[in-house]
């Protein structure tokens, strides 16, 4: 079951006048609406039920798509976030988000299709339930909000579709847009015209883009295939080691769940904390090597050791050699 962070619905449920505190309770003043696992992340079935009970108490779904969208920002995805604005032009700012999405959240996907007039689309598995038709519409339009942020008033929009059936205002949705907005499509996509995708970003640095992209690459390269729970506490790790090695209980609440629950379900598939953290260190380091972007300084930091001879000793154990062979020995990227 997939994972998204906990941020975007308590945006979603501030939009709503509602409140998601830091144990999980959704309330709205003093009556609680729905209890979730407290973390920074929720699981699919919790997020759902969460949008249900935010849509059952507001009901304008027009209003909440406008409203999440004006009210999440580019900076709340983190390193990704930072990445696309930074991107040259609005094609690579989208491509980043095609190739890295699956460090937010592995529920969805995105794809820049560029073979005829350039669609920007929502990829979903399986059917549409109601909830998730306001989750892509929600989706959709903070995508378009935050590309005029970045981009600036020349971005224009030819077309915005949904795939799902309209339950909602769509003429005050498609003057939001500033583009017609079609519903029962064959995808959900933003469309827009041929050079629009060549736009330059108003934040455009290709020296901090390269920077962010390969530390995206080698979260990416951390990712290795396994069961969800290590896929997602290395999710976690890798996000979380420029700050310092986390403390268990610390990612176990992060992850909806106690540091005993965690210990014992990591057990249950023969893994530790301390295993899974260092094969994350050294996937991650491998990948920041061999980019060759980083000094040994800045890899030692963004895999959560505070000095360079710690992080040196520990990838000798790791790997048999020191890092700076490793590199001079990686292939040119």
């Amino acid at each position: 079951m997939g994972t998204v962070p906990a941020t975007f619905a308590r945006t979603f449920a501030a939009v709503a006048g509602l409140a998601l505190d830091a144990s999980g309770e959704l309330a709205d003043g003093a009556r609680v609406l729905l209890r979730v696992p407290p973390g920074e992340r929720l699981d699919e079935a919790h997020y759902h039920a969460l949008i249900e009970a935010v849509v059952a108490h507001h009901g304008d779904r027009a209003g909440l798509a406008i409203g999440y969208a004006e009210a999440l920002h580019l900076d709340d995805l983190g390193a990704l976030g930072l990445a696309v604005k930074t991107a040259p032009r609005l094609r690579d700012s989208l491509q980043r988000v095609e190739r890295y999405y699956r460090l937010v959240t592995d529920s969805v996907r995105y794809r820049l299709d560029e073979t005829a007039a350039p669609l920007f689309l929502l990829d979903r598995d399986g059917p549409t339930r109601e909830d998730e038709e306001v989750r892509d519409e929600c989706a959709l339009a903070g995508f378009a909000r935050n590309m005029r942020r970045f981009v600036g008033p020349e971005l224009r929009l030819e077309e915005v579709t949904f795939a799902h059936p309209c339950r909602l205002d769509a003429g005050r949705l498609a003057e939001w847009f500033g583009c017609p907005v079609r519903f029962d499509a064959p995808r959900t996509s933003i469309a827009f015209a041929p050079d629009v995708l060549d736009l330059p970003t108003r934040l455009g640095d290709p020296a901090v883009s390269r920077f962010l992209t390969a530390h995206l690459d080698a979260q990416l390269a951390a990712l290795a295939p396994g069961d969800p729970l290590e896929r997602a506490l290395a999710a976690h790790l890798s996000e979380a080691l420029s700050t310092g090695v986390p403390r268990a209980g610390a990612v176990a609440r992060a992850l909806g769940m106690s540091e005993r629950t965690l210990y014992r379900r990591l057990s249950d598939l023969g893994l530790t904390y301390q295993g899974v953290l260092e094969r994350t260190q050294r996937s991650l380091a491998e990948s920041l090597l061999a980019e060759g972007h980083h000094s040994l300084a800045e890899v030692a930091f963004l895999t959560g050791f505070s000095e360079q001879s710690s992080f040196s000793r520990a990838f000798k154990r790791w790997v048999g050699r020191p890092p700076g062979r490793f590199r001079r020995a990686a292939p040119i990227a």
